[in-house]
């Protein structure tokens, strides 16, 4: 059966009810059998267990080799460019912890798979209870600029190591809070306008620049026949901050 990525989620909420069951994970290993209560382990079993889900209802799919780099599955084994489902978990009773991507590595990626913009984000935000039982509190579908934003000095959220810039991290797009100083992206537009300016500060993606958005234009539109209008990142960038 082929589904779509919002089929996908659609069954989960609506068929399967995901935000009223509960789950459990157990370890054994020989004679002794634990029910596991860390939660920081459940984000890494989810992908795992979705996998389990798209088996058990024989939903056709193709993994990933490519660990490093979303998506997770294939949806439609028969084009690699369309209904891409990366999945995603974090504890809900904090901020989301997880990587989107390598940013050296995806900014090099999206000129070359501009299909790559549209992986859809299956994002479960799970608590786990004293007990060890697992609830998911919150299930979204979100493309990969709804859960991105800007940082203080850098166009977009980034982990920053010793002056290396490493992952784009997410944003914690479902708040209401007016205490959030940074909104995710409105547009894909938009988010590529940050990342052709966050090529340009890193440097090890600089010398890459000048020549990042052309090449990212004409990618995308020998792909999709649509010629994106980009905003230049200053023109924009008080945008993406809150008014308190």
């Amino acid at each position: 059966m082929n589904l779509t990525a919002q089929e996908v989620f659609n069954k989960l909420m609506l068929e399967d009810k995901i935000l009223e069951v509960k789950g459990q994970i157990k370890f054994f290993l020989g004679d002794v059998s634990i029910i596991v209560k860390q939660r920081d382990v459940v984000g890494n079993i989810m992908q795992e267990w979705l996998e389990g889900w798209l088996k058990q209802n024989n939903v056709t799919y193709k993994l990933n080799t490519n660990t490093q780099m979303p998506p997770d599955f294939y949806l439609n084994p028969n084009d690699l460019t369309s209904e891409l489902l990366e999945v995603k978990a974090f504890n809900y009773d904090a901020s989301p912890g997880f990587d989107i991507a390598d940013f050296n590595a995806y900014q090099a990626e999206i000129i070359e798979q501009p299909f790559m913009l549209h992986t859809k984000y299956l994002i479960f935000g799970y608590q786990m209870q004293d007990d060890g039982y697992v609830v998911i509190k919150k299930l979204w579908l979100k493309s990969v600029w709804e859960i991105c934003r800007r940082m203080e000095n850098w166009p977009l959220n980034l982990q920053i190591k010793d002056k290396v810039v490493h992952k784009i991290r997410p944003c914690t797009w479902y708040s209401q809070s007016r205490s959030i100083k940074y909104k995710p992206f409105d547009c894909l537009e938009d988010f590529i306008s940050a990342t052709e300016q966050t090529v340009y500060q890193n440097p090890k993606t600089r010398e890459k620049s000048g020549e990042w958005l052309k090449l990212f234009l004409k990618s995308y539109e020998n792909k999709y026949g649509i010629k994106l209008k980009i905003p230049r990142w200053s023109d924009i960038e008080d945008k993406y901050i809150n008014k308190k």
